[in-house]
């Protein structure tokens, strides 16, 4: 029994030897069919790297994976020079590509600043001393005390003020006597160029006396910021016995990089919290941006005016503000509150209906349009595409346009500004046309997977800018 199993399994392994000995060949019938196979192929690529292009099959020379062959008219746009895929339904449904057509609409961008509350530099008044001598007491003693204009700060003991208010009473004579005129105003003007008012004085020629010290009178409303010294201290002339700054009038002081100015412009109004007062929105208008960038923090100081009269702002308190900006068609920010404003060329917070001069120094305002101030809201809304629609890779943005249902051909844009959740195009599409909003890098992968064109492997002289060159007009800058 055993020795017939093995017979029959013998006879089974000759029979397949014989088979595979006799069994038919299929060659080419002619040459031919061999060199239009390989004529076929346009070139060998990678999938992981398709700027390989070689003329035989083999390896990649960066990752060493086979290369896969690429056919002569497999894509006509692709061979044209534009990139296109075509997905079937159930792979767009897998990859999870939506679309959306591409509008014309107005955007708003909110920018979300930081700083903090700063003394306005403006109303800050130094009581200076015009002569030297000792503070002989003193009745604000400590920062922060509120003054009011003509408060008494201190009692001053001056030399020089004392002599010429000794040479006062002898020019004004004995009573009785009639004064010498010339010597009297001589006398008089030497004690108001020493700082004693003129209140004072006539109270010396009243009581035909005068006292050892003279009063310092506060110059402003507001609080001291600073002390020049003490009781005891000796002061020189034109050392300051204090700083007066009137907190009815506050800056707020917000970094802003340099991505950030295109957003900001002269006079915009910009509300802010502070963590002080929650709840509480207060509101200032934009009234200094500086002409240089600090090299260190690599950010403007961007400056705002805020009234403050209930003085529930303070200097140092931390602010977070945030700027609201309307973009135009052109990239430009609207900025139609400043139209019909008169501005003053050296003192930019000076803002008024009406021409008229500065109240700080004089000169003649001129219109805010002179200036470049106003940007008026254009009557064509921008092209906006959703922020999720390009894929940007350095200086290069690429989006991928349905030209019809199931294809996808990519195509460079040249992006304005990011507003919000959009960004404005300045060129490469039209209204109405629908883009891939959802799944373009999954769309990108593929053709770079088929060795075709993609976002990733075009040619670096096509590269665009992703935002467009925006500049800001600064008042008092760019006019001059």
């Amino acid at each position: 029994m055993k020795r017939k199993y093995i017979i029959a399994v013998l006879v089974a392994v000759a029979l397949v030897a014989a088979w595979f000995v006799l069994r038919p060949t299929h060659k080419p019938s002619s040459p031919d069919v061999q060199t239009n196979q390989s004529s076929a192929v346009a070139f060998w690529t990678c999938s992981m790297h398709p700027q390989i292009h070689q003329p035989q099959p083999g390896q990649c020379p960066i990752c060493g994976m086979d290369l896969i062959p690429v056919s002569i008219g497999e894509d006509s746009a692709s061979a044209a020079g534009v990139p296109s895929l075509s997905l079937s339904p159930a792979a767009i449904s897998i990859a999870s590509v939506l679309t959306a057509p591409v509008e014309r609409k107005f955007v708003t961008s909110e920018l979300h600043l930081a700083g903090k509350v700063e003394y306005d530099e403006t109303t800050i008044r130094e009581v200076a001393m015009l002569t030297d001598g000792v503070i002989d007491r003193l009745y604000v003693n400590y920062v922060g005390v509120p003054v009011r204009k003509g408060d008494h700060m201190a009692e001053f003991y001056s030399p020089e003020v004392y002599t010429a208010a000794k040479e006062l009473l002898i020019a004004r004579g004995a009573p009785g006597s009639s004064p010498n005129p010339t010597l009297l105003e001589g006398a008089r003007r030497k004690l108001e160029l020493f700082g004693v008012t003129d209140q004072q004085i006539d109270d010396m020629l009243a009581k035909n006396n005068f006292s050892k010290t003279f009063t310092v009178y506060s110059p402003a409303d507001g609080v001291l910021v600073s002390m020049g010294g003490h009781e005891g201290s000796w002061l020189n002339r034109g050392q300051p016995l204090g700083s007066v700054a009137d907190l009815q009038h506050v800056w707020v002081v917000l970094d802003a990089y340099e991505s950030d100015m295109p957003f900001i412009r002269y006079g915009q109004h910009v509300s802010f919290t502070v963590e002080a007062l929650p709840g509480k929105t207060f509101t200032g208008f934009v009234s200094f941006i500086p002409p240089a960038v600090d090299d260190m923090t690599r950010t403007m100081k961007i400056r705002l005016n805020v009234p403050n009269a209930d003085m529930a702002l303070r200097p140092a308190m931390f602010v977070r503000a945030t700027v609201t900006a309307q973009v135009t068609a052109d990239g430009s920010i609207v900025h139609p509150e400043m139209a019909g404003k008169w501005v003053s060329p050296m003192h930019p917070e000076i803002v008024k209906d009406q021409p008229g001069t500065c109240d700080i120094c004089g000169m003649p305002l001129v219109s805010a349009e002179s200036l470049g101030l106003v940007h008026g809201a254009a009557d064509e809304p921008p092209l906006v595409i959703p922020a999720s629609a390009p894929l940007i890779t350095g200086r290069r943005a690429v989006v991928y346009v349905q030209t019809e249902p199931g294809r996808y051909e990519g195509r460079e844009v040249t992006l304005g500004p990011r507003a919000g959740d959009n960004y404005v195009v300045l060129s490469g599409l039209s209204p109405d046309e629908q883009i891939v909003v959802q799944g373009a890098f999954k769309i990108d992968s593929a053709m770079q997977i088929q060795a075709k064109p993609s976002m990733m492997s075009a040619a670096p002289e096509t590269a665009v800018h992703t935002m467009a060159p925006m500049t800001s007009t600064t008042p008092g800058h760019d006019h001059h």
